[in-house]
Formats: structure tokens, sequence, C-alpha cells
């Protein structure tokens, strides 16, 4: 990863807040030119530092349903395992984000379900098959909130 200066901090700390901002918007809040701010965002997605740009959806408004935090832990943590296990993942949409952790457990998932009926049948139906688990904690999310 490239070595960031001053004005590369800035750039990336307001696209953090709002990563729809306009280039003129962004240039004038950095004291860039908008040819050199829009210059400097190229070099800063060449190098991997910006990895692109995401919509989050809560999907936790009213009737919506609710997250569940599974942590699960593998038989094994090989690159095959867990090459196994991520494309498993990938084909149930209801995982929202995964992260491969270190201290217990092997990775975090967060699940948007319906409901706890829900969770029973994805629990019974998709986690339990999901390869090399060997073992599932679930925790429900009682309160959400996304800070900035």
């Amino acid at each position: 990863m490239a070595m960031l200066d001053e004005i590369d901090r800035r750039i990336v700390k307001c696209l953090r807040l709002d990563a729809r901002i306009t280039n003129n918007a962004l240039a004038e809040a950095v004291g860039l030119s908008p040819s050199a701010c829009l210059r400097r965002i190229r070099i800063l997605e060449r190098s991997g530092v910006i990895q692109g740009y995401t919509a989050i959806i809560s999907g936790l408004g009213p009737g919506e349903g609710m997250s569940a935090i599974v942590q699960i832990e593998l038989e094994r943590q090989t690159e095959e395992y867990l090459a196994r296990f991520e494309n498993a993942l990938r084909m149930h949409p209801e995982i929202q984000e995964w992260y491969l952790m270190t201290g217990d457990g092997d990775y975090l998932l967060r699940v948007q379900i319906a409901g706890i009926d829900d969770y029973g049948n994805f629990h019974r139906d998709v986690l339990s098959r999901l390869p090399g688990v060997s073992r599932i904690t679930s925790s429900f999310a009682m309160r959400s909130h996304r800070g900035r």
C-alpha cells in the first residue's frame, strides 16, 4: 500500500464520509484543482488504497427483519478449507458480510433474516451444511447503529 500524504488522507476521509461526493466538491474540500484531485483518486484506486465504492443498506427498517451475528469455527484452517467455505458463503444473499478472524472462532458473519423462525431454518438448511463447519455460535442484534 502506498504512503499517504496529508492531502491523500483528507481525500480518503472525505470519501469515507460521502463516497458520492462530486469530484469538484471533493477537490474544493481538500484544496486541489478538480483535475489534480481526480488524478490522486485514480492513483489511490490503482494502488489499492481505495478498493471500491459501495452502498451500505441497513435492511433493518420496520418489517424488514433482523440481523444475526454468527461465529463459525472450521474443522481446519487451510487455504483449501477457507476458499471452499468462502465460495459457499457467496451463494447465500442472506449472508451480508463475513470476516476471517483472529482469536476464538474462524469467521464472523452478519446474516439478514426475516425473524427467529427463519433463522432456525437458515441455521439447519444452510449454516450447518457449509463445508468444513465444526461449530456455530449465534447472537442476535437487539439494536443497531452505524457510526461515521
